[in-house]
């Protein structure tokens, strides 16, 4: 039997798998000093400053954090001016506040799975946090020259964790947020989001390639389809969180010899209060037998982390894809792994 790193390589590569990947199995993620200073420090139920300035809240009941971009807690308040508003946080971390980040490594075995920081969130995320959605999507427009040296120091900023992630970890994969649309489209046209994006990727994702890095898997639980091919030149190998709202068959059948896709089941439509077996088993049955076709495709929920907002959700559906591929490659070819939420922040 493959590893879980072995089947994956297998099934995003147009090989010979031995059963369907289930969801985030093949990779062990962790966090980083800097990805936590930045967050800042995240209370469920609770509001607070982030590393860079931006007020953040995380009501309860509700999946993640985000931040309250009203006038009075903005932190660009003009683009122009930018560097009078935007300071880094802290990227330079001693050996000694590293360990603690690194003790529960050791006990990962690098030759099963891959081994991905999480890193959370992206440039496109950052922009709108520091300025709120309308004025970064009006800026990209009346203020072009100002965001790209925005999101150049942002790039700098990045560049630099990573390379405080790659020296002290050493991880042969990377777990990257950046969400890039609703549910019904992209927020940037496809020639925007290759002028101010893509270039910024680019730069990221090579230097983790440069630095020992095999597997580049961004999420975004999005439509993103016409996408596809600018999150190829950024050199994303998986595109986690796609959505059943963007056209699957056609993307794997289009470009699933240079990408996967990571996704197909909607938290939306399972991961709910009063959700059932019935309807969870169901619906991941349903995303296997549309989207299966034994490259490319990673049966999962969308969500940008293991687990799920209801306790069980997660785990269900990791069991019937355990069950889906023992149908489809033989008795005893799957087990799951329990789903760990990596920000169930208390």
């Amino acid at each position: 039997m493959l590893t879980k790193k072995q089947n994956l390589r297998e099934t995003i590569h147009g090989g010979n798998p031995d059963r369907l990947v289930n969801q985030f199995e093949y990779v062990s993620l962790f966090f980083d000093p800097a990805t936590m200073a930045a967050m800042g420090t995240p209370v469920r139920g609770g509001t607070w400053k982030n590393g860079w300035g931006v007020q953040i809240e995380f009501p309860e009941h509700v999946p993640g954090m985000f931040p309250n971009t009203s006038p009075e807690f903005v932190v660009i308040k003009d683009i122009e001016d930018w560097q009078k508003y935007v300071h880094a946080p802290k990227t330079e971390f001693t050996d000694e506040e590293w360990a603690g980040f690194l003790a529960p490594l050791k006990d990962v075995d690098r030759n099963e799975v891959f081994v991905a920081p999480f890193v959370a969130p992206g440039i496109f995320e950052k922009l709108h946090y520091l300025m709120g959605m309308e004025e970064c999507m009006m800026n990209f427009i009346e203020e072009p020259e100002a965001m790209h040296d925005l999101i150049d120091y942002l790039v700098e900023y990045e560049i630099r964790v990573a390379d405080g992630i790659c020296k002290h970890a050493h991880p042969d994969a990377l777990f990257h947020h950046d969400d890039w649309g609703s549910q019904r489209s992209s927020f940037l046209s496809v020639p925007m989001f290759d002028e101010f994006i893509v270039p910024a990727y680019q730069k990221i994702y090579g230097f983790y390639k440069d630095n020992g890095v095999e597997l580049i898997i961004h999420h975004s639980d999005s439509y993103a389809n016409n996408l596809v091919p600018s999150m190829i030149k950024c050199g994303i190998d998986i595109w986690q969180g796609a959505m059943s709202t963007n056209d699957l068959v056609s993307s794997l059948e289009k470009y699933g010899d240079k990408i996967a896709f990571h996704g197909g089941i909607d938290n939306g439509k399972i991961d709910k209060e009063g959700w059932t077996e019935e309807e969870v088993i169901a619906e991941t049955r349903n995303a296997i037998k549309k989207y299966y076709t034994k490259y490319s495709y990673i049966p999962g929920t969308v969500m940008g982390e293991p687990g799920s907002i209801f306790p069980g959700v997660y785990d269900l559906v990791s069991k019937t894809i355990a069950e889906v591929s023992d149908e489809i490659f033989g008795e005893g070819s799957a087990s799951y792994t329990e789903g760990k939420m990596m920000t169930d922040f208390k």
